[in-house]
């Protein structure tokens, strides 16, 4: 299926994440804060179909990733994830990068919906390339 990065600080989500986003046969990174990501995304040279990143992280956070992101690897898809609402006003800048912003607490069918998503552009495109 799909590689997506998946940047998540608490170990708890990021493996809740990642297991069930694998239950769909993606092939998952998973980093702890978006320094990591950003230097994954840097050696893999974007070789992502999907960034899925936590907006509150530590060092750097994901509206920085987005934007790091957005302007290395234009055409990376993202989708960003928070518990505050009141973040998902910070992400209007980068409207053509994100795709959408998931609400905190999800279910695994929530996030496996949105990541599905997320990704029917690219996979639909590249299948038919």
């Amino acid at each position: 299926m799909a590689r997506v990065l998946l940047t998540e600080d608490d170990d708890a989500v990021r493996a809740f994440v990642k297991r069930a986003l694998e239950l769909d046969g993606h092939q998952v990174t998973a980093v702890e804060d978006g320094t990591e990501a950003a230097q994954t995304l840097e050696s893999e040279q974007g070789a992502f179909d999907l960034l899925l990143s936590d907006i509150m992280m530590p060092e750097m956070d994901g509206i920085e990733l987005a934007r790091h992101t957005s302007s290395h690897f234009p055409g990376l898809p993202i989708l960003l994830m928070t518990g505050y609402a009141d973040l998902r006003e910070g992400c209007e800048e980068l409207r053509a990068s994100i795709i959408d912003v998931v609400s905190k607490p999800f279910s695994l069918h929530d996030i496996r919906s949105a990541v599905r998503s997320a990704l029917e552009p690219r996979i639909y495109a590249a299948s038919n390339g």
